[in-house]
């Protein structure tokens, strides 16, 4: 499948932010720890939960998607993750928290997704072996015992989003045990899963700060629970309507969650508006570029919105320097950029755009989801035909990307 891209249109209107993948896959991974019906309310279908359900459901979970929500329930039959999915899904690691929590033993095969770069899993397990979980490594599968476990005290090296949010897991039935998770991740979609687990009855504190606490339960109950708006792809309908021009809505977004971009677009001639949780964003000028762009953790400028963000600065006035700290191939990207005319350089870790008047259309292939998202506003904004093929990748986080930005009056269509 490929999208088809006729572009030039300004956008106009309101859009509904979905709730966000991130969010909800390790909510669904946090789902094997409770026996009883847990709803995950008006979930998107991206390709990414679909395959995470898909593993649940193999490992003896019933689901059932209806009426726009995920229903999970019963209790898995296997704990080996060994299984075609975790090869594409990098979400698939963040069960091993829930597993080992529920039923202290799994069998892992490392994770996949996009290659991005080295994204190792070392952080996580430093964190668990001080809950006293045991690892041994044979034919490219990690064996998990957690026959004998702890509370203890874990400062994290860096402020890994998985490695916190698998621990947290780890530690929520470690009943009359204690745990404080130090430097950890600080990023919404942390707040969201200790609210998730919170209402199934554990208790989890200080999601948010730098500093987690979890004192284990015996057990947990069902639920219902409805994730946060997607500040990663609010944050993508944003650059698209400051690239494009024009005047867009985005509902059921809290802007708190997006201030560094919002700070970077307002900087960049754009007229923002900002609600409870909504935010009003109004172009009709040429953007000038950010001097320099860095990613960093929470609540820093999120990796995950980096490729936009280069997109749009391939058409602003100036030149901009785009430090990427997360991930070190990230830039896969500028290939396909610059046969549609942009000017962009890369060393190491460094990406240097001169901004051009207009880039051209062409035919171009996704090399990562945020970097096909990326392509998706080049062809927006470039006058004639572009098509963007290997599309799946964006479909992993992107929900009917395509009709989304339709309803904005844009002419993008989904085609074999």
């Amino acid at each position: 499948m490929k999208y088809v891209i006729n572009g030039g249109n300004k956008l106009f209107g309101k859009l509904a932010v979905d709730s966000a993948k991130n969010a909800i896959l390790p909510i669904i991974a946090a789902s094997i720890m409770c026996d009883e019906e847990c709803i995950i309310e008006d979930i998107p279908l991206y390709l990414d939960v679909i395959e995470m359900a898909a593993i649940l459901e193999k490992l003896g979970k019933t689901i059932e998607f209806k009426d726009g929500n995920l229903v999970i329930s019963g209790s898995i039959s296997s704990t080996s993750v060994i299984m075609a999915e975790t090869k594409t899904l990098r979400s698939s690691i963040f069960m091993m928290g829930s597993i080992i929590s529920k039923y202290r033993k799994a069998i892992f095969t490392y994770p996949g997704g996009c290659d991005i770069g080295k994204r190792p899993i070392d952080i996580h397990l430093a964190g668990l072996k001080k809950l006293g979980i045991k690892f041994t490594f044979a034919n490219d599968l990690i064996y998990c015992d957690a026959s004998r476990v702890n509370g203890s005290v874990i400062e994290l090296s860096y402020p890994s989003v998985g490695a916190t949010e698998n621990i947290m897991m780890a530690s929520t039935l470690m009943e009359g045990e204690i745990t404080v998770i130090k430097n950890c991740a600080r990023e919404p979609e942390i707040t969201e899963l200790a609210r998730f687990i919170n209402l199934m009855g554990g208790k989890v504190y200080g999601a948010g700060y730098e500093t987690i606490v979890v004192c284990g339960v015996k057990k947990l109950h069902g639920t219902s629970f409805r994730c946060m708006g997607d500040r990663i792809a609010a944050g993508t309908f944003l650059i698209a309507g400051a690239m494009c021009g024009g005047r867009i809505e985005l509902d059921g977004i809290n802007p708190n969650y997006l201030l560094p971009l919002i700070v970077f677009l307002r900087n960049s001639g754009c007229n923002i508006d900002l609600f409870s949780d909504k935010i009003i964003l109004e172009n009709f000028s040429r953007l000038k570029s950010v001097e320099k762009i860095e990613t960093e953790t929470y609540p820093g400028f999120p990796t995950d919105l980096q490729s936009p963000m280069l997109v749009m600065q391939t058409i602003s006035k100036g030149t901009s320097i785009i430090h990427e700290t997360v991930f070190e191939a990230r830039f896969k990207v500028v290939a396909e950029l610059i046969k549609m005319g942009a000017k962009i350089n890369v060393s190491e870790r460094y990406a240097t755009v001169v901004g051009v008047t207009k880039l051209k259309p062409a035919k171009v292939s996704c090399p990562d989801l945020r970097g096909g998202a990326g392509l998706v506003l080049a062809g927006l904004v470039a006058k004639g035909t572009t098509e963007v093929d290997e599309i799946f990748h964006i479909e992993r986080g992107y929900y009917n990307l395509d009709e989304c930005l339709k309803s904005l009056g844009a002419e993008i269509n989904k085609v074999e």
